[in-house]
C-alpha cells in the first residue's frame, strides 16, 4: 500500500463482525486498505460505501460492483447514504487522522519534514488553508487553537509571536513558520513541539473535532440493531470524544436515564481498547499512537 499502510487492519475489520450479505461503510477510504479487506469478506449481495474528500484518494477507487466511493466529507454520512437509498447499515469503520500519502507529499503541507506552502487541507475545495489560519486569525483565536488542539502550555506566547512576525511580513511557508517560532523550538524538543503546532493548525483548518462530533452523533441513527462501529483515533482529543460517546452517547455530562433510572445509551462498547502490536509499530511507525475502540448498537 504505497498510498497508506492501513493500521490495525485485521482487528478493525474483525470488530465489524462482517455478515456476507451486509451493508458497510468505510468513512475514511484513503488507500482503500480497510475497504479491500471488508470486500474480501463480503458475498455477492454485500455492499460497501466509502467516503473520502481527498481528491488524491479517488485514484485508489476499487473496481467492484459491490463498492461505491462517495467523494465527500464523512460528516455528511446520513445525507449521502439516504441519496443511495440506504437508511440502515450493519457496520461503520473510521480510521481518523492523516494518511501516509498526505504526510509524504510535500506540497500538501502536512509534514514538518518538508519546506512547503502552509496548506494542510484534507480537501482542496476547503476555502481555508493553514496560511489563512496563521496570517488572518486574531491573537485570541490563535491562542485558543494552540491551547485546545495542540495542548501547548505556551499557546499565548506562540500566538503573540506569530502576530508580531506576520506584521513584518506574511508567514507563507513551513520554513517561515519555523523561523518565526524558533525560540520555542529547542533542538531536543523541536520535532515534538512542531508536531503539536502543526496538529493544532491542521485540526482547525479541517474542523476535525466538529466533523468527528457530527459523525459520531449520526452513527446510532444509521446502524441497525446489533450493528458495529469500529474506529481508530491517533491523538487524545479524538480518542476522548470516541470513548465518551461510546460510553455515554454524548460528549459532556452524564448518560441519559430512563423513567426507572436505567442508563439509556445508544451503544455498548465491545471488548477493551486495542492498540498495535510491537511488530506492527516496528513495520509502520505511524501506528504507534493508534487506538481502536469498537461499539455495538443496542
Amino acid at each position: 500500500m504505497e498510498y497508506h499502510n492501513p493500521v490495525l487492519l485485521k482487528e478493525t475489520v474483525d470488530g465489524l463482525a462482517i455478515k456476507e450479505d451486509g451493508v458497510y461503510v468505510d468513512v475514511t477510504f484513503g488507500g482503500g486498505g480497510h475497504s479491500r479487506e471488508i470486500l474480501s469478506r463480503l458475498g455477492e449481495k454485500g455492499r460497501l460505501f466509502a467516503f473520502d474528500q481527498d481528491e488524491d484518494a479517488v485514484k485508489n477507487k476499487i473496481d467492484d460492483e459491490r463498492f461505491v466511493l462517495i467523494e465527500e466529507n464523512f460528516r455528511f454520512l446520513k445525507r449521502y447514504l439516504k441519496f443511495y437509498g440506504v437508511t440502515e447499515v450493519d457496520g461503520v469503520l473510521g480510521d481518523f487522522g492523516v494518511s501516509s500519502h498526505q504526510f509524504d507529499v510535500a506540497e500538501r503541507g502536512f509534514s514538518t519534514r518538508f519546506e512547503a506552502d502552509l496548506d494542510m487541507r484534507m480537501s482542496k475545495r476547503n476555502p481555508i488553508s493553514a496560511k489563512e489560519v496563521v496570517n488572518d486569525y486574531s491573537e485570541a483565536d490563535l491562542r485558543s487553537v494552540f491551547s485546545l488542539y495542540g495542548e501547548l502550555r505556551n499557546a499565548a506566547a506562540i500566538a503573540k509571536t506569530i502576530v508580531e512576525k506576520r506584521a513584518e511580513s506574511p508567514i507563507k511557508t513551513s520554513e517561515e513558520l519555523k523561523v518565526a517560532l524558533k525560540r520555542f523550538l529547542p533542538q531536543h524538543k523541536e520535532h515534538k513541539i512542531l508536531a503539536q503546532i502543526y496538529q493544532a493548525i491542521r485540526i482547525e483548518v479541517n474542523q476535525e473535532m466538529e466533523v468527528l462530533r457530527e459523525f459520531l452523533l449520526q452513527t446510532p441513527e444509521v446502524l441497525k440493531k446489533g450493528g458495529r462501529l469500529s474506529v481508530i483515533s491517533y491523538h487524545s482529543l479524538e480518542d476522548r470524544l470516541v470513548k465518551r460517546f461510546m460510553r455515554a452517547g454524548k460528549f459532556e455530562g452524564e448518560p441519559e436515564k430512563d423513567f426507572y433510572g436505567n442508563i439509556d445509551v445508544p451503544l455498548r462498547k465491545v471488548g477493551g481498547l486495542i492498540t498495535p502490536s510491537r511488530e506492527e509499530i516496528k513495520q509502520n511507525n505511524r501506528a504507534r499512537s493508534a487506538k481502536l475502540r469498537i461499539a455495538e448498537k443496542l
